[in-house]
């Protein structure tokens, strides 16, 4: 072969090298391409999302709707019914006793109650009468021990009857023991027209 040819086919050859050299270099052990890192990744993201295909993050959830004003998460409860307290004045009796009456009132219930102190040193009876309209009455009896400490005596609650207004209440102390000679003490009523001491 002439020196002509071999220069040919050694050119021939350099330049095969030259271009299979690349294509070897890209192929990793498994044969998968080599990947581009540092300045090469960031351009090849910016190049993706360009084109809509980059890396996208996972879409938030829609907020939650906000809550109607006023809404509340429970029910109301109704408000408890108001309670009304008419008295009348503090009295007292000069063996000592002392007592004030009322009618009190909530909701559609009337009853009648007596605050009193006894200092006289002997028991004593109190007599608290509720009186309705239309003349119906309702009356109790109530043990008044000696001793000087604020005690009450109250009658059962009963549906009322008309206005608790109309309703009027007198509590009676006496000494203990039956008949006519027991001693009245004292005298009290809910409003002043009512009440009186003796």
């Amino acid at each position: 072969m002439s020196p002509v040819n071999l220069r040919v086919v050694g050119l021939g050859t350099a330049v095969t090298v030259a271009v299979l050299l690349p294509l070897v270099a890209m192929a990793g052990p498994t044969g998968d391409p080599v990947r581009p890192s540092g300045a090469g990744d960031a351009k090849a993201g910016e190049l993706l999302r360009g084109l809509g295909l980059g890396t996208r993050t996972p879409a938030s959830p829609a907020p939650a709707a906000p809550r109607a004003a006023g809404a509340s998460a429970t029910p109301a409860t109704p408000a408890a019914p108001e309670r009304v307290t008419r008295c009348g004045p503090e009295l007292a009796s000069p063996e000592g006793v002392e007592a004030q009456t009322c009618v009190l009132s909530e909701g559609p219930d009337v009853w009648a109650r007596t605050y009193y102190r006894n200092a006289t040193r002997q028991d004593l009876d109190a007599f608290l009468t509720l009186m309705a309209p239309g003349g119906r009455t309702v009356q109790v009896r109530c043990p008044v021990p000696a001793q000087d400490e604020p005690g009450t005596c109250e009658t059962p609650p009963e549906r009322g009857r008309g206005a608790a207004t109309a309703y009027t209440a007198v509590s009676e102390f006496a000494g203990t023991g039956e008949g006519a000679g027991t001693p009245l003490l004292l005298r009290s009523g809910s409003n002043t027209a009512d009440s009186e001491g003796s």
